[in-house]
């Protein structure tokens, strides 16, 4: 499993949320930022008065998905936020060792934990093994 963070302009969330509804995420978490980078800020008049902007309004987006689904998210997210100038944010990618849903404590490893298990508790014969309700079970609850 991945974690990937968008920092992106306020203004491209919803066209970022549908792209990634296209691809078949589920769920995202967003979150309001400020912060600069190369953009820097700027000036602005108010009532008379010049005042310095250092940090720039910016929306944070996190989501956790699957291998499978990374570099589809990713170019969803490019895609939907670029508008070609400065500023237009960035894009991290992290490993996410498990999940736990609070409702059930249900735990979501990775992929490899679950064909790891598989391969430890295979039966090394062809025939009904004792272990096939295990490998079910443990599967089940990941």
């Amino acid at each position: 499993m991945k974690k990937i963070e968008a920092i992106i302009k306020p203004f491209k969330l919803d066209e970022v949320k549908e792209a990634l509804q296209e691809v078949g995420l589920q769920g995202i978490t967003v979150t309001e930022a400020k912060g600069f980078g190369r953009q820097k800020g700027h000036a602005e008049l108010y009532r008379g008065a010049e005042y310095i902007v250092d940090f720039l309004p910016k929306v944070k987006i996190e989501i956790v998905i699957g291998d499978d689904l990374v570099e589809k998210a990713i170019d969803a997210i490019r895609r939907a936020a670029q508008t070609g100038r400065i500023g237009d944010g960035k894009i991290f990618v992290s490993n996410i060792e498990e999940a736990i849903r609070i409702r059930n404590r249900r735990i979501r490893a990775g992929r490899y934990l679950s064909r790891m298990l598989s391969r430890i508790l295979r039966p090394k014969s062809k025939k009904k093994g004792c272990y096939g309700g295990l490998i079910s079970f443990v599967k089940s609850h990941l």
